[in-house]
């Protein structure tokens, strides 16, 4: 059922905001010299790594890092508000659409934090799809604290029901959690 609902829920959302997302990007390029569009490697399902879409918030000379140890001077000032709405996320309806991710999951990290993959690997974490939000998203646990996050991702592999993921989407929307802070 989940992915049906992720499948479907992201062809939706594609051909609904496929224009915002194209407008975004285009307005992100102009911003800042770069691609309106990123594309950077992150560890999905069984430590598979894949290539994960997101709006551009950064500028592009900024050395690929997880948020929590890229500097705040680094994020451009459309990308702080973008990064705010959580906009920055939408080009990841693709990556659910081909099965990469799920709506609601264990964020996806980069392959070179090892430390949350082999701690994430301990607790089975990696048997499910990484998604767009997940329950440590919505309580504001980021990356900066693996043994923490991986707890509550096994907390939510253990616990997740497809009427819990609805209510996580729904917090996400409203405002909870306040995304992938970087370093002040």
């Amino acid at each position: 059922m989940k992915r049906l609902f992720d499948f479907t829920a992201s062809l939706v959302g594609l051909v609904c905001l496929g224009w915002l997302i194209g407008l975004l990007a285009i307005l992100v390029k102009r911003d800042s010299d770069g691609p309106g569009i990123y594309a950077q490697p992150r560890v999905g399902r069984d430590g598979a790594v894949f290539t994960c879409y997101k709006l551009r918030t950064m500028h592009r000379t900024t050395v690929s890092a997880a948020s929590h140890e890229t500097p705040a001077s680094a994020v451009t000032g459309l990308g702080r508000r973008l990064r705010a709405l959580k906009l920055d996320e939408l080009p990841q309806l693709w990556n659910v659409l081909k099965g990469e991710m799920s709506f609601v999951g264990p964020r996806p990290c980069l392959p070179s934090q090892t430390v949350l993959i082999e701690e994430r690997g301990r607790r089975g974490v990696l048997s499910v799809r990484p998604g767009i939000t997940g329950e440590a998203q919505v309580q504001g646990v980021d990356m900066s604290d693996p043994v923490r996050l991986a707890e509550i991702d096994a907390h939510y592999v253990t616990n997740r029901s497809f009427l819990g993921d609805l209510k996580l989407i729904l917090q996400t929307v409203a405002g909870g959690g306040r995304g992938d802070r970087v370093r002040g």
